[in-house]
């Protein structure tokens, strides 16, 4: 069996988890936290970088620190995972759902502004597959209805967009560190980047479950105390120091991961060219990391049947989200603003095809040799 993702692994995170273990140190913002939150403020770079148990989690902090209330509206695509929506519904938050490009699986900018009502507090656009969302055009709306944009970045790490990283463009980022992510903090983890300094000491605080307690550690006060809401959003430093043996090893994990991805757009091309089915579209001013490769058949039985007959011959491909819009609970929290042209039968006509930092070219050979069978 050719599985379909397997968690990236580079040899040294032992060592640094053996470190951790030996620290007297294991929750959270330990000395590995510290470096790796350091290290996303340089790289990315970042004016506030912390991390967090999960993109979910870095989600709710965002919704906590922007103020959504009962009532409020935040606009997003319907294609994405449930944890979107769910940080700001968990704060009584109305969901708006908009259509995507058909192009890049991506919110359609185009329609934001249809969708905005005196209700709106943000936008939340999600860089699906690692490429990123038309920024300038969500900026510019953002600003005209003096609205939050909070970037959904789970799958983005080292994107750009007009040569500024993902996550770092809106108002705050957020990234995910799951075992199915290019980089993991060893299963689960998450990243929240803060782009306006205003956010910064609050998202601490909130952080630290509504204390001042990182002041306290820095010497700023003399004793810490509960000064406002928040919950525990601190990863444990055993999870930080597996991360930081991913982060020594970042552009090793994105060169392989772009030369796989690169493999199969080579050896499938010549179909699609053919119109036998449709590859992603990377735009012009995107740069994308590798995150996943997938292909779209020409409709949802065409789709099925192509994944049964890759299991047939021992190989793991999966689709990705229904659309939260026709879930029973996106039914019940959100609502469909404008037509659904592409989000359902995008969904309908995705296939992900097995992509993993170490994936032999041979097993990519039997991918691609499976599909080119399929469709003969």
């Amino acid at each position: 069996m050719i599985p379909f993702n397997v968690p990236p692994y580079t040899g040294v995170e032992e060592k640094f988890i053996k470190q951790a273990l030996t620290s007297q140190k294991l929750s959270g913002d330990g000395p590995f936290g510290k470096k790796c939150q350091s290290w996303f403020e340089k790289k990315l770079p970042a004016s506030k970088a912390l991390l967090t148990p999960s993109c979910t989690a870095a989600l709710e902090l965002a919704a906590m620190l922007i103020g959504i209330q009962p009532g409020d509206e935040v606009i997003m695509p319907s294609y994405t995972f449930v944890s979107t929506a769910n940080a700001f519904v968990l704060r009584g938050a109305k969901i708006v759902f908009v259509d995507i490009r058909p192009d890049t699986m991506n919110i359609d900018e185009g329609l934001i502004e249809a969708a905005i009502t005196p209700k709106t507090r943000a936008i939340v656009p999600v860089h699906y597959a690692g490429v990123g969302c038309e920024m300038d055009a969500i900026m510019a709306i953002a600003e005209r209805h003096k609205l939050y944009v909070i970037e959904d970045a789970a799958q983005g790490m080292m994107s750009s967009y007009k040569g500024q990283a993902l996550g770092t463009i809106g108002h705050m980022g957020t990234f995910s560190f799951h075992e199915t992510k290019n980089y993991t903090s060893g299963g689960e983890g998450g990243l929240l980047i803060i782009n306006n300094e205003r956010f910064a000491e609050r998202a601490e605080i909130i952080r630290e479950k509504g204390t001042n307690r990182s002041q306290f550690f820095r010497g700023m006060v003399d004793k810490y105390q509960w000064v406002d809401i928040g919950s525990s959003y601190l990863p444990s430093e055993l999870q930080a120091a597996y991360l930081w043996g991913q982060l020594e090893n970042v552009n090793k994990i994105n060169d392989a991961r772009l030369v796989a991805w690169n493999y199969y757009y080579q050896q499938l091309k010549p179909l699609a060219d053919k119109s036998r089915f449709e590859l992603a579209e990377i735009p012009v001013d995107c740069t994308h990391n590798a995150h996943m490769f997938y292909l779209k058949a020409s409709d949802l039985e065409e789709r099925t049947a192509l994944l049964e007959h890759l299991k047939s011959r021992g190989i793991q491909a999966v689709f990705h989200y229904v659309p939260l819009h026709t879930a029973k609970a996106g039914r019940s929290f959100g609502r469909f603003c404008g037509q659904d042209y592409y989000t359902t039968s995008g969904s309908e006509r995705l296939v992900r095809l097995p992509l993993w930092f170490g994936i032999e070219q041979a097993a990519q050979q039997k991918v691609v040799e499976a599909i080119l069978e399929f469709y003969k």
